[in-house]
């Protein structure tokens, strides 16, 4: 489907893998991903819904300077959160 969308329009298409029963989503991100030349599609991981999202938001922060800001301290927030994860298993294994 993303890829019938993008030979439609001009505007950025992003397709998302969805996870199946059979092959894991191997199939889905395989249809996205093999588009013919002059229709591109950018493609997340498979279940990736919301890096998705996240992509969408960059792409209109390039023409958006609020949203840009947004996006770069919700980028601050992650790493952060990821330095205070480290800090409390580094205390807990260390027994601190």
């Amino acid at each position: 489907l993303p890829g019938m969308v993008a030979s439609a329009t001009p505007l950025p298409v992003i397709g998302v893998p969805v996870p199946l029963a059979r092959l894991d989503g191997m199939d889905s991100l395989l249809s996205i991903v093999q588009m013919p030349a002059g229709v591109p599609v950018a493609t997340v991981s498979i279940g990736g819904a919301r890096n998705a999202g996240l992509l969408a938001v960059r792409i209109l922060g390039s023409a958006d300077a609020a949203l840009r800001a947004r996006m770069q301290r919700f980028q601050e927030d992650l790493e952060q959160m990821v330095l205070d994860k480290d800090e409390a298993l580094r205390n807990r294994l260390l027994g601190k």
